[in-house]
């Protein structure tokens, strides 16, 4: 039976004060996490659906930076998972966000611009980076990130955490394991530096699966420049500097011909050149 409920207002209302003190007070930059953000019958029907790395199309985010697997087309995705996708869309949703990051008139994106289903197999990483900072479709402020790890039964020992690091990229200042159910929503500013640098040592046949929903407010002339996908080295990464600036040029380039053109991100083929294997 197809679960009726996906998330449970009431419960997270009540611990709105707690959140919002949370999210505020998070470092290097806000964030809050969940424990348990799904009601439980609904994870597992996400995680039953999620597709395979072989099932369907996906779009194959490799280069340098990055080696991951992405669908952002929501009528291509299976149905329950469409029916998550649109609760986490949802007006009523946006206001539990607006009233928990303090953040008003966010807007969800239908085209899931660089986000949706995302998975990564052994091997898999992603470099650490800020955000692109605005809609490639709309003219939107890229404000917030939620993201839901799907991944049952992870264990440490593979990896595949998620690192944020302050604004001077001199440490790591959180881990966070991507378990089952947990989800991190967090603030995309321009220093809102994140990613899981390490290929991932999970066994063949297993994967680091997750949903990404990304919030967005209308540009204000106020607003800084837009800017593309911010990859930096860490202070340890040594001889891969240089190819980090390097392959973040190639995606700069990439970023303004999806915004001047409309690309879809099936395009990411014009980079994979790079590697990233």
């Amino acid at each position: 039976m197809t679960p009726s409920k996906i998330f449970d207002y009431d419960q997270w209302n009540r611990r709105l004060g707690s959140l919002k003190k949370e999210y505020a007070r998070g470092e290097p930059y806000p964030h809050v996490l969940f424990s348990g953000l799904l009601e439980p019958a609904a994870v597992r029907e996400v995680v039953r659906e999620f597709p395979g790395p072989t099932d369907i199309e996906w779009i194959q985010y490799k280069h340098f930076n990055e080696n991951k697997l992405g669908k952002s087309k929501r009528d291509e995705f299976p149905p329950f998972i469409g029916r998550v996708v649109d609760e986490l869309n949802s007006p009523r949703f946006l206001g539990f966000l607006e009233k928990l990051t303090g953040i008003p008139g966010l807007l969800a994106d239908p085209r899931l611009d660089g986000g949706g289903m995302h998975q990564s197999g052994r091997g898999g990483f992603l470099n650490i980076h800020a955000d692109f900072t605005r809609n490639h479709y709309q003219p939107w402020r890229r404000r917030l990130n939620l993201i839901l790890y799907l991944n049952e039964g992870w264990k440490e020992s593979w990896g595949g955490s998620l690192e944020l690091w302050d604004k001077d990229m001199k440490r790591c200042v959180k881990k966070v394991a991507p378990r089952m159910n947990h989800a991190i929503l967090f603030n995309t500013d321009e220093d809102s530096y994140h990613g899981f640098p390490e290929r991932l040592l999970c066994p063949e046949g297993v994967s680091r699966k997750s949903l990404a929903l990304y919030y967005y407010t209308p540009m204000l002339d106020s607003d800084a420049k837009p800017r593309s996908t911010n990859y930096r080295a860490r202070p340890a990464d040594g001889w891969k500097a240089p190819l980090i600036w390097l392959d973040k040029k190639a995606v700069y380039l990439y970023s303004a011909l999806k915004s001047r053109f409309k690309l879809s991100d099936d395009w990411t083929k014009i980079i994979r050149f790079w590697g990233g294997s």
